[in-house]
């Protein structure tokens, strides 16, 4: 991991075209801007964790919902013997 330290209004670059600039210092919240691409995905890491965790949730519940389906067949096919 990269450490540099920067003022407000300073900026740095990431590759060739990702420009990330300190817009303002307040307290211990930083503001910054970042211009990159649109084909770049810029995420908070809080927001990504949700949305890793919300589709690990989403496959347990097909995988329960695939259960209770075979379930409910064999259920079926039993009756019918």
């Amino acid at each position: 991991m990269l450490v540099i330290t920067r003022k407000a209004s300073d900026s740095f670059t990431v590759g060739d075209d990702i420009k990330v600039s300190i817009l303002e210092i307040n307290g211990d919240k930083v503001k910054i801007g970042i211009d990159a691409p649109k084909n770049i995905i810029i995420m908070r890491s809080e927001v990504l964790d949700t949305m890793r965790n919300n589709i690990e949730a989403v496959a347990t519940l097909d995988k329960i919902s695939d259960l209770e389906l075979l379930k409910q067949r064999i259920v079926i096919k039993n009756k019918e013997m």
